[in-house]
């Protein structure tokens, strides 16, 4: 496990997208699974100049790792709606480098990837319960490869999908699909980021306390080849 520790936001932001650019540069197809949420905002600002209109980086593929639909809006759903603004759309990312994932071949997702060659990185945030992609708490097991996670896997789980939507009662839907931990822990890299004091003291616990279904994240602390990427702040708890 290596710990890189920034100044700020900003600083940590732009290690997160050498990291990304790192893997884009080579002579192969590349597979990115990247996070959506407010963490990467300034990583990807950085990363739209870095990669548009370079064709170069055409060997590129990116999948998005947990999904949630709206209820009557067609199209994407929450996930892929937000890394499009963010990144897709801005860095003119082309369709036939972008596989959604959703609610018609999560089923599928994992022997997809598999015969994609694998990804080569995944990129994750982590919230302060403790879970990574759609890992919550009381959802999925460490088992799981993409799972299918209903309204009623937890007590707030109508809630949470609800502030998903944007509060938006028409739009909320009764489920969501995720990569298992199972899954997650087959990328060959993972790069877990996070910032602000909120995040430092899930990440103590989770990669520096017991590992257990109760803290998600704790699982990743197994894996061979994981890079936490912090500021300073986010890193308050640590010594």
């Amino acid at each position: 496990m290596k710990i890189i520790i920034e100044e700020n936001y900003e600083k940590m932001s732009r290690v997160a997208a050498n990291i990304l650019l790192g893997k884009m540069y080579q002579q192969k197809r590349v597979n990115l699974a990247i996070t959506a949420g407010s963490t990467p905002i300034k990583m990807y600002e950085y990363l739209v100049s870095d990669v548009k209109n370079k064709s170069y980086l055409d060997n590129v593929h990116y999948y998005n790792f947990d999904e949630i639909p709206f209820k009557q809006r067609k199209g994407y759903g929450v996930t892929m709606t937000n890394l499009t603004n963010l990144f897709f759309k801005p860095a003119d990312i082309p369709e036939s480098q972008i596989h959604p994932l959703d609610e018609n071949n999560y089923k599928t997702q994992d022997k997809r990837i598999e015969q994609d060659g694998g990804l080569d990185l995944i990129l994750l945030g982590i919230g302060a319960d403790g879970h990574y992609c759609g890992n919550l708490p009381g959802t999925t097991k460490f088992e799981n490869l993409t799972s299918y996670v209903g309204e009623n896997a937890t007590e707030n789980m109508k809630d949470i999908l609800l502030s998903e939507v944007g509060g938006d009662e028409n739009e909320r839907p009764d489920f969501y699909v995720t990569m298992g931990p199972k899954s997650v822990m087959q990328a060959k890299e993972i790069v877990l980021f996070a910032t602000g004091k909120k995040k430092a003291a899930i990440i103590k616990r989770a990669f520096f306390g017991p590992i257990t279904n109760e803290v998600p994240a704790s699982l990743l602390q197994t894996h061979p080849n994981i890079t936490i990427v912090l500021d300073k702040d986010a890193a308050s708890e640590l010594h």
